[in-house]
């Protein structure tokens, strides 16, 4: 049996409630649960954390790239471990390396590597999040519009065999190019299905749910408006309690005051979600990158295409934790919610993820009381600080 860790010395978030004076017990890389500092049974190493807070460990479920590199650039083991690498730093134990809509060859390519990723263990790889090809052109934001096209047959085959390769399939698709018929039979294979970049009305969103939709991807961004007499996607995310929605909380894809009637609105169980959308950059130090032959540009927070258009996100996790306390003003348990467990509940992995609980695995930050990351440990191995 492996040896029990105490974790002592922060205050301890569990993904529901605080505990103070009380230390968090390991052993090998799951949690055993949570005893009051003075009960740490006396065989266990102590690790004196000096204060702070103890926190899970936040789930990203859209990560483009990371440490100069995307998914889209290189599919293979040492691209998603670089990108793991570079957000670990910032709080992140679990993430969906995702590839921006490309050809047939290149997603094949992709699941392969996460195939490989997940047989080695990887640390902070949770799955794959393959946002594309099956857009609209209309909302189709930065992906490229020759490589958009509606799902066929072998498609769908081949996102169902992908499904057995990864521990998490997560795909993005409008209403305008899959049908509820297909939508179904990915669900039934266990593929989570995030509709976005799309047009759609309220009719086809909600049918599209009905089959078992579940999520919606980059909430108000490459989707339809609500509207006083469409609701559009934003409406039905907003009005469909089944709907989990990914949040990019920078303050430029989304302005504060959107965010706080979204936060208003919508009710559970499904709920808003953080997200980064990261590009390469996280971790750098670059000024621009490449996607599909077409240049990103980053200044002032922003990354963008030539025309101007947002091109991701230049936002790591913790900086989108403060801006949703300090900005917002939602409460900091709520805001650590939306990086952990409200993901990990979107994604069907809340047994393991988003919580310091026992059985869950030992993910978790440890925080300063200035919000900064000090410490990050993935399967209670230290890979930070």
């Amino acid at each position: 049996m492996s040896a029990m860790t105490a974790y002592s010395g922060a205050k301890i978030f569990d993904g529901e409630i605080w505990h103070v004076d009380s230390a968090l017990l390991t052993e090998g890389d799951t949690v055993v649960g949570i005893v009051a500092a003075n009960a740490v049974p006396a065989s266990a190493d102590r690790v004196d954390l000096d204060g702070g807070m103890l926190v899970p460990g936040f789930v990203d479920l859209q990560v483009n790239g990371g440490g100069g590199i995307m998914l889209n650039d290189r599919r293979d083991v040492e691209t998603i471990r670089t990108i793991c690498r570079a957000h670990a730093p910032f709080g992140t134990t679990a993430l969906l390396a995702t590839l921006i809509t490309d050809t047939p060859a290149i997603t094949s390519e992709a699941v392969e590597a996460g195939s490989a990723a997940a047989e080695q263990n990887v640390p902070g790889f949770l799955g794959l999040h393959l946002e594309g090809p099956h857009l609209s052109i209309a909302r189709k934001g930065a992906h490229d519009p020759k490589l958009i096209r509606p799902m066929d047959d072998v498609d769908l085959g081949n996102l169902v065999t992908a499904r057995q390769r990864v521990p998490v399939l997560l795909s993005t698709v409008a209403t305008e190019s899959v049908t509820p018929d297909q939508i179904r039979r990915l669900t039934e294979a266990g593929v989570i299905i995030s509709l976005g970049h799309t047009d759609t009305g309220i009719a086809a969103a909600r049918a599209c749910v009905d089959a078992g939709a579940t999520v919606a991807t980059h909430l108000f961004n490459a989707m339809s408006q609500i509207g006083n007499r469409e609701p559009g996607l934003v409406g039905t995310v907003l009005d469909d309690r089944r709907l989990w929605a990914g949040l990019i909380a920078d303050g430029i894809h989304v302005d504060p005051a959107t965010i706080g009637i979204a936060l208003r609105a919508k009710q559970g169980p499904a709920k808003i979600f953080l997200v980064t959308d990261a590009m390469a950059t996280i971790g750098t130090d670059m000024t621009s990158f490449t996607l599909s032959g077409r240049t990103i540009r980053r200044e002032d927070g922003r990354l963008t295409l030539e025309d101007g258009t947002l091109a991701g996100a230049d936002l790591d996790m913790i900086s989108a934790v403060r801006f949703m306390h300090q900005v917002i003003g939602l409460d900091f348990a709520e805001a650590l919610r939306m990086a952990s467990l409200y993901p990990a509940q979107a994604a069907r992995v809340e047994g393991r993820h988003g919580r310091l609980r026992s059985g869950s695995r030992a993910d978790m930050a440890q925080l300063s009381d200035g919000l900064d990351v000090s410490k990050v440990w993935i399967g209670g191995d230290k890979v930070f600080g």
